[in-house]
């Protein structure tokens, strides 16, 4: 049995499977209707746990159909129909749900929740996101590079904005993948210190973009935050914003990335959102196949 809980828990080398392999069932659908059955049916009789404390469209809907393609079933669990650790702890909903079903999602706040619940359960865990991390995100960021751009070893990643969760998972990517992380923002929003060494800062966005693979972008300011942090995060980010300007800094088969929702017109600018170096779509429709890897994988598939 194999968690996936984070990208630095996880090996380079079962990475490495991962990635291949959700290369390799993309292009086996290739062509085929959405709705059709993966040839092979690894979750076949079983029964799959989607837990969302926080809402979402792409990792439900991701989840939910890549679970249906590979011939299981889903349970879907809203943070108010589970209300974890607070009328039941975390490791007792653990253990519970371990006895029925074959594999859990959660999409949570804290990292200790997602922690607690692999400790306890006995079947796999899969991060689908924290406060503190986005890995199943960076997956499919990793594969809809090397799709476009062969492998990204050795190549030039620039983040743009906030070091946020989903940074996070891209430093992590970058030991795992060996591949050159930079990060211009703001000093207030700078990453976690856990994360030093994994990237190198460079505060001039139009010099950290120079010779860039790869341009990445987020949004300013999270669907929890009060207005007045959206205030303050659009002051300080705004020097940060992805424009045809700045792509043209980075090389001339540079790819932009954002992981959606976006806010277009504040952290990148529509004519890069719908632009010639855009993947954004792609990349949205890699989280399907790249979560099913992390399936197969946390099966022993």
């Amino acid at each position: 049995m194999n968690h996936f809980l984070d990208i630095n828990a996880t090996s380079a080398n079962a990475l490495r499977e991962i990635i291949d392999h959700a290369h390799t069932m993309k292009q086996a659908r290739a062509g085929q209707p959405k709705g059709m059955l993966d040839a092979d049916q690894p979750l076949a009789n079983h029964m799959v746990a989607l837990i969302f404390e926080k809402p979402s469209t792409r990792t439900r809907v991701s989840f939910d159909v890549g679970v249906r393609q590979m011939g299981g079933q889903t349970m879907v669990l809203s943070g108010a129909d589970m209300q974890l650790g607070h009328g039941e702890t975390i490791a007792d909903t653990a253990r519970v749900l371990s006895r029925y079903v074959d594999l859990i999602m959660i999409r949570t706040f804290e990292e200790q929740t997602l922690l607690e619940m692999a400790e306890y359960a006995t079947v796999p865990v899969i991060n689908g996101l924290t406060n503190r991390t986005h890995p199943c995100q960076i997956m499919a960021d990793v594969m809809t590079f090397e799709e476009h751009n062969g492998p990204i070893k050795g190549k030039k990643v620039v983040w743009c904005g906030d070091g946020n969760n989903v940074f996070a998972s891209f430093a992590h990517a970058a030991e795992k993948f060996e591949f050159d992380l930079v990060f211009t923002g703001p000093e207030p929003l700078d990453p976690e210190p856990a994360l030093n060494g994994l990237y190198r800062t460079v505060r001039n966005p139009d010099e950290a973009v120079q010779a860039a693979d790869l341009v990445v972008a987020d949004t300013w300011v999270s669907m929890h935050d009060p207005q007045s942090a959206r205030e303050r995060r659009h002051n300080q980010l705004r020097g940060y914003q992805v424009n045809d300007a700045l792509m043209d800094k980075a090389k001339d088969d540079a790819l932009f990335m954002h992981c959606l929702p976006a806010h277009r017109d504040e952290e990148a600018t529509s004519s890069v959102m719908d632009g010639p170096h855009s993947v954004i779509f792609d990349e949205a429709e890699n989280r399907l196949h790249a979560q099913k890897a992390i399936m197969r994988y946390c099966l022993g598939r």
